[in-house]
């Protein structure tokens, strides 16, 4: 698939969403953070509101799901319209069952790593999942400054992948600009969570592409 930009709406206008949605339609995906206010310290949004968002959306939804109990509520976001759901690794009581249910629905199923969570945690089920989120800041708020030593995540999981001749897709989320951008294309990833650097520029459109371009230069530099 190569280099993909997830714009996240956690830095849009809650106000005028639908506006700021189509604002970036040449995106991949549109990112959606669900938070619950217990896994996380942060309070977004639900069911409801991304179903509709399914609807309106020009581009696949990418659910980012930082609540407790996904075995019981992963699956619901792919019911509801979600193309990818991730859920966090740290939630979760058996990892592999609920990246089968998200799968057996249709969707892709991503699992994620906070920083503190080694990547050792899911190499040996590497093959459950379509892809992995490390995480680059610690979930919860936007606008944090990005963690480099987390790429020594992303390649050993870029590693394992290529070893197991598995189409993992490794996306990273926290920090993502035209400053940190190329670091993590050099080191593996090639899925972009980007939420204040398109939507606090002047053209969100413009900076996905800028963005884009910038992380396919560095993949072939």
């Amino acid at each position: 698939m190569g280099i993909q930009i997830a714009p996240s709406i956690l830095s849009a206008d809650f106000a005028n969403l639908e506006r700021d949605i189509a604002a970036v339609a040449n995106a991949d995906w549109l990112h959606v953070d669900v938070m619950d206010g217990h896994f996380v310290p942060n309070l977004t949004l639900g069911l409801p509101v991304l179903e509709r968002l399914a609807q309106v959306s020009p581009v696949p939804i990418d659910a980012h799901l930082m609540i407790e109990d996904p075995d019981h509520w992963a699956p619901r976001y792919a019911e509801a319209g979600a193309a990818s759901v991730t859920f966090h690794f740290e939630a979760a009581r058996d990892a592999k069952a609920i990246a089968r249910d998200i799968k057996r629905l249709g969707a892709r199923a991503s699992v994620a790593l906070k920083p503190g969570t080694p990547v050792e945690a899911v190499l040996d089920d590497l093959r459950e999942f379509d892809m992995v989120l490390v995480m680059t800041v610690e979930p919860g708020f936007g606008g944090q400054s990005f963690m480099p030593d987390m790429m020594s995540k992303v390649r050993t999981l870029r590693d394992h992948a290529h070893a197991e001749q598995h189409d993992l897709w490794i996306q990273t989320d926290g920090g993502i600009s035209r400053d940190t951008i190329e670091t993590v294309a050099r080191s593996g990833g090639d899925v972009f969570v980007a939420g204040s650097a398109v939507y606090g520029a002047p053209d969100p459109a413009a900076e996905v592409t800028a963005l884009r371009d910038l992380a396919r230069a560095a993949c072939h530099g």
